[in-house]
């Protein structure tokens, strides 16, 4: 059995965004050599977040409304989070919400999809460099 581990980096200027990550994910897995077993994509910070959708941007309007309704950013003295001096409070519910990672099938060397589907970062406090690993495991 192989292992291939890869760090991506982003840096996104919004607070709140989507940035469809699927072609890195699978340049990571051409990379890897691994024709048969499974990715495993999370984002390495608790206030993003990976998982499996449609990319399409209505639908990720609806995310960022749902998502702000649920945990909205103002006013930032709702938070006892941010009491410690930190602002992104709602960040956090908004990653638990959306989750920390994806895990995929790999098949003959693919990335084995439903239809339409795809891998998004989901930042939550964005405006610096965070990480997301790429693991996979396999033969």
């Amino acid at each position: 059995m192989k292992s291939y581990r890869k760090e991506l980096w982003l840096n996104v200027p919004a607070r709140m965004a989507f940035v469809n990550i699927t072609t890195q994910v699978d340049a990571c897995l051409g990379e890897s050599g691994i024709r048969e077993g499974f990715v495993l994509v999370n984002a390495m910070h608790i206030t993003a977040s990976v998982f499996i959708n449609d990319d399409e941007a209505g639908l990720h309007k609806d995310y960022e409304e749902w998502l702000e309704k649920l945990a909205p950013h103002e006013p930032v003295s709702r938070y006892r989070h941010n009491r410690t001096g930190e602002d992104n409070g709602d960040a956090h519910l908004k990653r638990q919400l959306m989750g920390r990672e994806v895990v995929v099938a790999v098949t003959g060397g693919r990335l084995d999809f439903g239809p339409w589907e795809q891998i998004f970062y989901g930042e939550f406090d964005g405006r610096r460099k965070k990480r997301v690993l790429v693991k996979i495991i396999g033969e």
